[in-house]
């Protein structure tokens, strides 16, 4: 369907490509990794960015959910003083996509807020064999507060034992990764810089 000039000035408004280049260059993402958090081409994502494709609602819900915003930072014109996460709101994702085992599960706790500084989440963790422990690395730093049970983080080799209430900063350009030690349900609040 092609856009009247109307349609096309008005979505121009809202800025929604560069919006999206900024997410993305703000996680130091490239297309093609984008593209397979989103299961959406890098072509086409990079159409979006440009302002040469205008995105589906189904379509930019899946991109705002990879960078935990809210659909609103792509219709927003000004930022909110304060953004409300309702606990009722939240939803769950696994560590990784399509996975049908996860090493730990994690729901955004700032979902709503448009101009972040940084991104908290709230994690439960699985149990695993020492073996089995995925590591990872990505931008910024991490901060991990242990809510309950015993959390096995792994930090360059080691492992380091967190009970609840302990917590623990590290750069998070190190390969990391985590288990829960034991039977009891394992919960952090977990905050990423970008």
């Amino acid at each position: 369907m092609a856009l009247t000039a109307a349609l096309t000035e008005g979505l121009d408004r809202y800025a929604i490509g560069a919006k999206l280049r900024e997410l993305r260059r703000r996680k130091r993402m490239g297309l093609a990794e984008l593209g397979r958090h989103t299961g959406l081409s890098p072509s086409l994502l990079s159409k979006i960015e440009r302002g040469r494709m205008y995105p589906t609602l189904p379509t930019l819900l899946r991109i705002a959910l990879v960078f935990s915003v809210d659909l609103g930072h792509f219709f927003s014109v000004g930022g909110s003083e304060v953004a409300l996460m309702r606990r009722a709101g939240r939803l769950r994702f696994p560590d990784r996509p399509g996975e049908t085992t996860a090493a730990y599960r994690f729901e955004s706790l700032d979902y709503g807020a448009t101009e972040r500084k940084l991104s908290a989440y709230l994690a439960e963790f699985e149990s695993m064999p020492v073996d089995d422990v995925r590591l990872h690395r990505h931008e910024g730093d991490e901060f991990l507060f242990v809510l309950s049970g015993t959390l096995g983080l792994y930090v360059e080799g080691r492992e380091l034992v967190l009970e609840a209430e302990d917590s623990a900063y590290f750069q998070a350009s190190r390969p990391h990764g985590y288990r829960r030690i034991g039977r009891r349900r394992c919960r952090a609040v977990v905050i990423v810089t970008p």
